[in-house]
């Protein structure tokens, strides 16, 4: 026994035998497995230290003042809030509403077409008059509408946690709809 151990170190020192460590060190493959594994591991310990932080959602605060009724004109929608709040503000000859920027059928964000005077949703074609009534394609019912107030600093006020439809009766609460006072 001690002659082949003998052999095998004077067969490694004059180098015509290899030992473990020279086998594996000799493979590329096994420098790249350990690499992989090396960043599989990284990345697993990424996701979890991912998982332990909370997932933040901003949503826009549901009331919030979008001027003096003297910034509206007569007949006119604004989509100035359209993107940043979700809502058309509507001024006919009676007063003030606004309008949710949600499609009745399926929830795509319909536009405001000037030209053709009403909402057009390009999902699926449904057609709103700028009352908010339904009148073409696949929509059930009329858009719904925000509370709308004046507030003390005498701002329009608009609150969307309120909402009222049209086939309930709602547009005829008075939160619904703020008359124009010059």
């Amino acid at each position: 026994m001690a002659e082949a151990k003998a052999q095998k170190a004077a067969g490694t020192a004059a180098g015509t035998g290899t030992n473990r460590r020279e086998f594996l060190a000799s493979f590329p493959f096994v420098t790249a497995a350990w690499v992989a594994m090396t960043g599989a591991l990284a990345g697993v310990g990424a996701a979890t230290l991912r998982f332990l932080y909370p997932n933040v959602l901003y949503e826009p605060p549901q009331q919030f003042k979008i001027g003096l009724p003297t910034d509206f004109q007569v007949g006119e929608v604004s989509t100035a809030f359209k993107d940043r709040f979700g809502v058309w503000v509507v001024r006919n000859d009676e007063g003030f509403y606004a309008l949710i920027t949600v499609c009745t059928h399926l929830g795509c964000t319909p536009n405001w077409l000037a030209t053709e005077n009403k909402f057009k949703c390009p999902c699926h074609g449904s057609g709103f008059y700028s009352s908010g009534i339904n009148f073409e394609g696949p929509a059930p019912r009329p858009l719904e509408r925000a509370a709308i107030a004046l507030a003390d600093d005498g701002q329009i006020q608009v609150d969307k946690s309120q909402k009222y439809l049209f086939e309930q009766g709602g547009w005829d609460d008075p939160s619904s709809f703020l008359p124009f006072t010059a």
